[in-house]
Parts: structure tokens; sequence; C-alpha cells
């Protein structure tokens, strides 16, 4: 018979590894599964500067440390695409591509992906000048004209915050006007170092080995005019990575795991962490947060069994 765990992991980003590392530390038996890469999203950072302790970590070494760590404390890591789970009498079987695993309860840490522009070598120059999070890479690009692709909030606010960094700002709008809030319109209106283009759409990415500019098309005759920035900020949305759990666990309108601080999910069993869930902040830091949260929520469900 296969083996069965206590816990059964679903991703291994911040929150599914430190889901595992709590988890194995109070004495359950732990698989972590992941399909792409250990470690999630911030693999790609360049940079780590504003986790607790670490003055400054590249994303992938976090990240190894990470696994290191888990792995130290007898986690059992699994590379697999699970595309299925199950709840029956004995627990729950979770459904992969290589093969199928066995586990008492589950803790979903699928994380969620931005959103892509989708053009040639957006996925190279990922890194190197192309960014996803303000937040979190703003402070490479001191001083440098960059460039914010999107009109609503998250676009606006990362905006605002690269004002107070950056030369120069210009953001990229494809519909012909802004969609934020007009409080944050209001306050990228009066801004001297930000400037606003609608209904344009990015066409090209330039640079080898970083960016060295962006191509645009203006208007309704697509006027092609480029933008000379070193950095391009894409804030067009973000998509849980939930389809296969969509029977499991109820989701709200936008894809995500429905949950709360405790991390429960509407079924017996099932936890959830990270960004994945509904929540108002995804960052590292609570993504590790939400790591401990489920665990701990999952041995108490499994000492009451």
């Amino acid at each position: 018979m296969a083996d069965v765990y206590d816990i059964a992991v679903v991703g291994a980003g911040p929150a599914g590894l430190t889901a595992a590392l709590y988890a194995r530390r109070a004495g359950k038996s732990v698989v972590v599964i992941e399909k792409e890469n250990f470690g999630g999203q911030i693999t790609f950072s360049p940079k780590l500067e504003n986790y607790p302790t670490a003055l400054a970590i590249s994303g992938a070494e976090f990240a190894e440390k990470l696994m290191e760590q888990a792995e130290a404390h007898g986690t059992v890591l699994e590379m697999d695409n699970i595309t299925a789970v199950e709840k029956n009498a004995e627990g729950f079987v979770l459904t992969g591509e290589y093969g199928s695993y066995h586990a008492k309860s589950v803790i979903l840490a699928t994380g969620s992906k931005h959103r892509t522009l989708g053009i040639a070598h957006e996925a190279e120059l990922t890194g190197h000048g192309v960014c996803y999070c303000a937040v979190c890479d703003g402070a490479f690009f001191r001083e440098q004209d960059v460039a914010v692709i999107g009109g609503g909030n998250t676009a606006l606010q990362d905006a605002v915050f690269l004002s107070e960094i950056c030369t120069s700002v210009t953001v990229v709008q494809n519909l012909p006007f802004l969609t934020g809030d007009p409080v944050l319109q209001e306050k990228i209106a009066k801004l001297e170092n930000v400037s606003v283009i609608c209904e344009a759409t990015v066409d090209a990415l330039l640079g080898d080995t970083k960016l060295t500019g962006i191509r645009i098309l203006r208007g309704a005759d697509k006027t092609p005019e480029v933008l000379a920035v070193t950095g391009m900020f894409v804030a067009i949305g973000q998509q849980p990575e939930n389809e296969a759990f969509a029977g499991l666990s109820a989701l709200d309108q936008t894809g995500y795991i429905i949950s709360d601080e405790n991390c429960k999910t509407d079924t017996d069993g099932v936890f959830v962490a990270g960004d994945c869930r509904t929540k108002a902040i995804r960052q590292v830091v609570t993504a590790t947060a939400d790591g401990a949260s489920a665990a701990l929520a999952a041995c108490r469900y499994l000492d009451r069994l």
C-alpha cells in the first residue's frame, strides 16, 4: 500500500515550505509536491531586502535555504503536477501526472502568478528589467526611468511608490482611461515625474540581456513609439492557480480559495496558505506566516482524528 502522510502540501513556495517545517517540528509526516520550481515566484527576484533578518539575499538563495531547512527536518519533496484532490473515508488522494499520493490532510499552497503581457522575450528579461512587484524590486531602479503597465489600483499605487525612487515613471494603459480609484488618479496627476499614456499597448521589449527600452503602439492608428526605460513593472493583475481544486474548497469570484486567518477552508482537513487564498497582502513574509498558521491548524485537526 502507498505511504499515507499526515499532511500533503501542494506547492513549494515560501508558504508551502514553511508549512512543512512547522508540521515536521510537530512530529507529522509531510510530503511537499511542486509542479515547477521549488521556492515559487520569489526565486525570480534578484534581491530580497524586506524579509526580517535578511539585509539582502537573492530570491533563489532564500528559496534554497527554505528547501534545505524543510529537507533537514525530514520533509519528503516530490516534483509532480497535482491535477485532482479527492476526499475519501481514509483521508485524501492527490492525483498527479506521475503518480498518486495519500494523506490524512492537505495544505494548498499553490500561490498565484502575475498576469504577463505574453510578448517576446518577457520571460528572458524577467529579473533583468522586467518586474511584477514594485515593492519588491523598485529600489533596484533608483534614479532610473521606468514604466508601469496597467491602469488599475495596483498600477497607480506602484507608480506613486516608484515616483519617490525613480527619476521618471510612465504609466502605459491599454484603455482610453485609467480605471484606478479617483483618489489615486488625482495623486498621480500631481506628481511631476509621472506621466500617463492611455490607449497604448506594449509591442516589444528592447535589450538582449537586460531591458533598455520598450516599444509601444499608441492610439487607434497604433503609432509606434519607443520609451527608453530600464525597468518595466507589469501590473495587470494576478491569477491564482486553483483550477484543479475548485471542487474541493470554495473559491471567490476571482478564483482565490476562501479562508480566514486560521487558514481553514470549508472542507474539513483542507487548509490553505499563501498567495492562493483570499487575503489583503501578498508578500513573502505573509506567505510564511500563513504556512505556520496552516500547519498548526492541520496538526490540531490531525490530533482530533
